[in-house]
């Protein structure tokens, strides 16, 4: 990332939630992967992308195997799955960095792409959920889904009850892969 726009984020992120200017676009954010490695969602342009906030001990939590199976299935032909682990919802998501990974690995076999905990809603609301939730409102509950578009828009979102292998869902992935 270039200093200048590094210290930009810097800037925007000192300010209160309300002040915050949303990012235009998913590729102009960047986050830390769950081992705390820098990425650029920029990574993912051309791509179409499903967000999920996830949480290892919720009702919801099953659905980590749905969305390997669709990343699986899915990200040759341009896919990909990005969970981002919130604590949030019922204090449902209470490890660290490395409980989190070693849960989803071993008990899901997770391979889709995990960042860092982050908060999906109030007053220290992650810039990228400030994004997706500008025109599609905010998550409920854990395993809220975003489809993003190749071109970084946020096409859709699909509230914790639509399953990873609903025919909404796949529908919504397919029509955005074409």
């Amino acid at each position: 990332m270039r200093p200048a726009l590094c210290l930009a984020l810097l800037a925007t992120l000192a300010l209160p939630a309300a002040e915050r200017k949303a990012p235009m676009s998913l590729h102009d954010i960047s986050l830390n992967t769950l081992d705390g490695k820098p990425q650029s969602l920029g990574a993912y342009q051309g791509k179409v992308v499903l967000v999920v906030n996830v949480a290892s001990e919720c009702g919801y939590t099953p659905q980590y195997a749905g969305l390997q199976k669709l990343y699986s299935a899915q990200k040759d032909r341009g896919l990909v799955v990005l969970g981002f682990p919130c604590n949030q919802f019922g204090g449902q998501e209470p490890g660290t960095s490395t409980q989190i990974a070693s849960f989803c690995q071993k008990t899901y076999g997770v391979t889709f792409p995990l960042f860092e905990k982050l908060d999906v809603k109030g007053a220290k609301q992650a810039p990228l959920y400030q994004f997706l939730t500008a025109k599609h409102g905010e998550p409920a509950w854990n395993f809220h889904k975003y489809l993003v578009g190749k071109d970084g828009q946020v096409l859709q979102a699909f509230s914790s009850k639509v399953a990873p292998d609903s025919a909404e869902l796949k529908a919504a992935i397919e029509a955005a892969l074409k």
